[in-house]
């Protein structure tokens, strides 16, 4: 089993979409998944509790309890757990990346979430565990160049010294719109939205998993 942590020390950078997208991709694809919602707005179950199709499994916790939460879903034979931290909340998000295989930070392409990212490189640094970001509602590129806000923000995230997914996820209406429904952007009419979901599910399993299936 395989636990990823997905996290922003800004709120409003779309750390709960990026999280519910990957649980969705990864049980799209058979992975037995549990979405673990550390934070107290519970906005990742709330959008899943909209699903009317079968879906992850989902639970309310704490960064305290997270330990006890991931050796349940060991014996409950899950292939993958995604935890929804809260913005800010440092000592969760710290539980719950000493217990991640990988950790995201989710930011946007802007000065304010790149100044709040720079705390939590530092923590991720500090307890030296694997660790990547993603670009969340960057400019779309025009004539396949990238906005002079995504070419910033990419220099800057250089500075910090920790991977960056090559996924950018776009922004895009749909990914909030679809939500309503507790759907995925690959479960949508959007061939776009759905490409960048399943580019950044496919690097991420490729990291987490490899050549290993869901199950085994």
């Amino acid at each position: 089993m395989r636990t990823i942590a997905v996290i922003a020390r800004k709120g409003g950078s779309g750390k709960t979409t990026v999280a519910t997208h990957l649980a969705l991709a990864a049980h799209l694809r058979g992975f037995k998944v549990l979405v673990a919602d550390t934070d107290p707005q519970r906005s990742a179950l709330e959008v899943l509790k909209g699903r009317q199709a079968e879906g992850p499994q989902r639970t309310d916790t704490t960064g305290p309890k997270l330990f006890a939460l991931q050796m349940g879903a060991v014996r409950d034979g899950a292939d993958l757990v995604v935890i929804d931290t809260a913005a800010g909340a440092v000592e969760d998000v710290a539980n719950a990346i000493v217990l991640a295989e990988l950790s995201l930070l989710i930011l946007r392409p802007t000065f304010l979430d790149l100044a709040a990212a720079v705390q939590t490189v530092e923590t991720v640094r500090r307890l030296r565990k694997p660790a990547m970001i993603v670009v969340n509602q960057a400019p779309h590129p025009r004539g396949g160049i990238e906005a002079p806000a995504v070419k910033r923000a990419l220099q800057a995230l250089a500075l910090m010294r920790l991977p960056v997914v090559p996924a950018i996820l776009r922004s895009r209406a749909v990914y909030q719109t679809i939500l309503e429904t507790g759907r995925s952007a690959e479960e949508g009419d959007d061939p776009a939205a759905a490409q960048e979901v399943a580019e950044l599910w496919g690097f991420i399993e490729r990291f987490l998993f490899r050549a290993r299936r869901p199950g085994a």
